[in-house]
């Protein structure tokens, strides 16, 4: 067993590092290699000009540094996701202010070295030189899998170590870290080729367009990745590299590219030749490296638990209990969490108007930036619990088998299984979730699923529904107290989220974003126990971003409303209050009645304050627009103040309706105030039909300025925010209406 220095020497001059990538099939043990070598020293940031994350690390041998780039997992050089671009454009020096790598450490699986050498062979073909990591050969050596790890560098031209890099072991790292630096000093190692007339005529063809006036900053400092992107254009017809090379150099190069085509292509497509050949080389180096007693007639333990686990029913059935755990982990466990956050929020608030005089600046500070952070926090113990799930489903194997499984309920909608991830994260946050949507290869089903995700209940959708359920709908229970009708009732707005998603999707892969569903094709990793460093390392990465990226627009907007909440103030109503303070401390002895009559008058003046506000005057500006709802000025400005976050309703309605910032869900005076409210001419505001289209509206509405903000993010276009919006929004109207008019 080796070990890694745990506080390494990290070099002053970043300039000065090598620079070295890391690359290998998905379930290869990939990243949890990166997070034994570069430890807790990782940052995450964004490639130039895309919004695929890389994940950048550091490692340190004495004096020297190294800077490890996790590049996304891919299976080939023919990139179809965003991911898989990006990992590409790394390793073919076309990323802007980003140098080449220097070395490339590929990751293999030792137990399916067949599959994970065609990417190696192919990445062997750039000239970098390359380290490969024979990972989980622990797990290839209990399967009696003989490797002669001599034989199968000889044959690939490149250094092997066989590595364990698992929760409870880890072999070979010091040599890797060895072999990494040896690499580095070489700086370039000679290519080779399996289908050399294709290369050949790659470098024909990179001669001609070197003499076009628009070629440099394709050819320059980059003249062998240059040859390797042409050589791809060639092999994958309608690929990327070719989409690519036609965007810059016109139809010309298209015309060129078809010739070449019909002089190489004999019988075969060069898709088909390169594949032939390079399994066919493949196998002759591992007919010589690799001895497995391979029996078909006996199937391992992994193929018997997949004879369960994916199985139509059985399966179906395990995976509604899993869901069933996750999501009652997400709503119990994070509850107290929640509770303590909202407290100390509410604590630090009260500090704010204790130290500060009353004013502008306290109120700013108590209810825009303290209230701001905390509407941000409170859902990050949620967030952060249903990761926790995901992450250590993922790592263990069982999330690839869910997402097969639901790959046909997801065909029928026009999308594939995996979109699966994604919709389910957004029952935490739609935020991750978009994010989430760049590992799905199709451009067409990755909007889709984006557009898709914010209509799944999210967990700030939750104190309005706790809050109208508990007011308008009656604790009934049904077969012997069994079924609760609230309980029904909230299912109920889960489901109509998630038949609005699906909807959506079908609706929108047939009409705008019309096309065929790619073949879902997913390999089934090995089952494997989770590495807690591994998941605690991502978790953290998971609720960073959510912080940083997400709470900015939350806090950003948290504080805009807070102003129209607050100004104009007007000067009449706190004199009016200052003079029947004065009555009430004169006229009430007892000091618990007189605290609960000024604390009543308090928000009695924060209600009139809230109606002469701008945001008061915003709300009876746009109430004839949701007139036709039952909706009064208070619901129609408090509709405008839940941009930031939904939850944002609560508050303010609680200070509409003189109970008062600081309440939540389970507040009664706040029920008690919207079941009572009623309109001048004395009719109700609330009746249990404008309640229940309240949480459709809520349901089916986008109103999350941070979903908005990262469906821009992810589409590089405000078109898809702007029609995510409209067509959301004005389902919910529709739907409030709907309900209005029924009840």
């Amino acid at each position: 067993m080796t070990s890694i220095d745990p506080d390494p020497i990290i070099a002053s001059d970043k300039d000065q590092q090598a620079v070295i990538a890391v690359i290998g099939n998905p379930n290869t043990g990939k990243s949890t290699l990166f997070n034994l070598l570069t430890g807790m020293r990782q940052k995450v940031a964004n490639y130039p000009g895309v919004t695929v994350e890389k994940r950048i690390g550091e490692l340190a041998i004495g004096e020297r540094s190294f800077q490890l780039i996790d590049l996304p997992g891919t299976y080939s050089l023919s990139a179809h996701s965003p991911d898989e671009r990006a990992a590409i454009d790394v390793l073919l020096n076309r990323i802007p202010d980003m140098p080449p790598p220097d070395a490339v450490l590929v990751v293999i699986d030792a137990t399916n070295i067949k599959r994970n050498l065609f990417l190696t062979t192919q990445i062997l073909e750039l000239g970098t030189p390359v380290v490969i990591a024979l990972n989980m050969a622990d797990i290839a050596a209990e399967q009696h899998i003989n490797i002669d790890i001599e034989a199968l560098a000889t044959g690939l031209n490149a250094t092997v170590i066989p590595t364990v890099a698992s929760s409870t072991r880890h072999e070979n790292i010091d040599s890797l870290i060895t072999a990494l630096a040896k690499a580095v000093d070489k700086k370039h190692q000679k290519p080779w080729f399996l289908l050399d007339d294709v290369h050949q005529a790659a470098k024909e063809l990179v001669s001609e367009l070197a003499a076009k006036p628009d070629s440099q900053g394709f050819i320059a400092n980059r003249e062998a990745t240059a040859a390797y992107e042409v050589q791809r254009a060639l092999i994958d017809k309608g690929g990327e590299a070719e989409k690519r090379l036609i965007a810059i150099f016109g139809d010309d190069f298209r015309n060129r590219l078809q010739v070449q085509r019909k002089l190489l292509t004999d019988g075969q497509t060069l898709a088909e030749r390169d594949a032939t050949e390079r399994y066919a080389y493949i196998s002759k180096i591992l007919s010589d490296a690799v001895q497995s007693p391979f029996n078909p007639n006996k199937r391992s333990w992994t193929h018997r638990v997949d004879q369960f686990v994916s199985h139509p029913v059985l399966g179906s059935v395990l995976f509604i209990l899993v869901m069933a755990l996750v999501f009652q982990a997400v709503f119990s466990w994070a509850t107290p969490l929640m509770d303590l956050i909202d407290g100390a929020a509410g604590w630090a608030s009260q500090q704010v108007y204790d130290s500060l005089p009353e004013g502008a600046i306290a109120s700013l500070l108590a209810d825009g930036v303290v209230a701001g952070v905390g509407s941000v926090i409170i859902f990050l113990p949620q967030i952060l619990i249903l990761f926790a799930f995901i992450i250590i489903l993922e790592d263990s194997g069982y999330m690839a088998r869910a997402a097969f499984l639901m790959d046909r309920l997801m065909r029928w909608c026009g999308l594939s299984g995996h979109s699966f991830v994604p919709m389910l994260s957004s029952f935490a946050c739609a935020v991750p979730a978009i994010m989430g949507t760049r590992v799905i290869p199709n451009t067409r089903d990755r909007i889709a699923t984006i557009l898709a995700a914010p209509f799944m209940t999210c967990s700030a959708r939750l104190p309005v529904y706790a809050l109208l359920i508990a007011a308008f709908i009656p604790q009934k229970y049904y077969f012997y107290e069994l079924i609760n009708l609230q309980g029904l009732v909230l299912l109920s707005l889960y489901l109509l989220g998630i038949v609005g998603g699906v909807l959506t999707a079908f609706l929108l892969k047939r009409t705008i974003l019309r096309g065929s569903t790619p073949t879902f094709l997913m390999e089934l990793p090995p089952y494997r126990t989770p590495q807690f460093k591994s998941v605690l390392v991502r978790l953290l990465e998971k609720g960073k971003f959510f912080l940083v990226r997400a709470g900015s627009v939350i806090f950003f907007v948290s504080v805009v409303v807070w102003a129209l909440a607050y100004f104009p103030r007007s000067e009449l109503l706190a004199t009016e209050f200052e003079r029947q303070k004065k009555e009430l401390e004169s006229s009430m002895p007892v000091e618990a009645e007189r605290e609960q009559a000024l604390q009543g008058l308090e928000n009695a003046l924060a209600a009139a304050q809230m109606e002469q506000s701008l945001l008061g005057h915003m709300g009876k500006t746009i109430a004839p627009l949701f007139k036709p709802l039952g909706w009064d000025w208070k619901l129609s400005a408090a509709v405008i103040a839940s941009f930031p976050a939904r939850e944002v309703v609560i508050a303010v309605l609680g200070t509409t309706y003189a109970v008062g910032s600081e309440v939540d869900a389970e507040d009664e005076g706040l029920r008690n105030r919207i079941r009572n409210a009623t309109w001048p001419d004395g009719r109700k505001v609330f009746t249990t039909a404008i309640a229940v289209g309240l949480m459709v509206f809520y349901a089916l509405c986008l109103q999350c300025a941070a979903t908005v903000a990262v469906i821009h993010r992810e589409t590089h276009s405000w078109r898809w925010p702007a029609f995510a919006w409209i067509y959301m929004t004005s389902l919910g109207y529709l739907g409030a209406l709907l309900c209005a008019q029924l009840g």
